[in-house]
């Protein structure tokens, strides 16, 4: 049976991809599912709009996450722990701390786009990488001082 994805599938196709599966497949999982459309002719139109419209919608969304990631870039991110001996911290500084920073500087960013990998834990200047769009990415430093 020839479908018509309305979305990524794993091992199968990309969103407006047509391409043919078995019968039950279609029926008992993509069809049920609204995960594609059977290939017909008013279908495919749908499809070829709804398409247009998607890259419309991404494209306006690259643009604002790039001017997203210039406000981040110009951003320096200072924040003060206490410390013990040999300047290690008590705590340490998390994507947590860093997305309630950026969000007082009026940036809002979800923690969990922040990929620091481990906490910080120890004082220093260190470069973030932040996660926006698929395509667009932004750093932030961020300087741990002690109190």
């Amino acid at each position: 049976m020839r479908v018509v994805l309305k979305e990524d599938i794993d091992k199968l196709g990309r969103r407006g991809a047509i391409v043919k599966v078995a019968d039950g497949y279609a029926r008992n999982f993509l069809l049920p599912k609204g995960k594609a459309l059977l290939a017909t002719d008013g279908n495919l139109k749908t499809i070829d709009r709804e398409r247009r419209r998607y890259v419309v919608r991404v494209a306006k969304e690259k643009e604002e996450m790039e001017n997203l990631a210039r406000r981040i870039g110009a951003v320096s991110c200072t924040l003060v722990r206490k410390v013990g001996e040999h300047d290690v911290l008590y705590g340490s500084v998390t994507a947590a701390d860093i997305a309630e920073y950026l969000e007082r500087e009026g940036i809002a960013v979800d923690k969990r786009r922040i990929q620091i990998g481990e906490p910080i834990k120890s004082l220093g200047i260190y470069s973030v990488p932040i996660k926006l769009h698929p395509e667009v990415r932004a750093e932030v430093k961020v300087w741990v001082v002690k109190e």
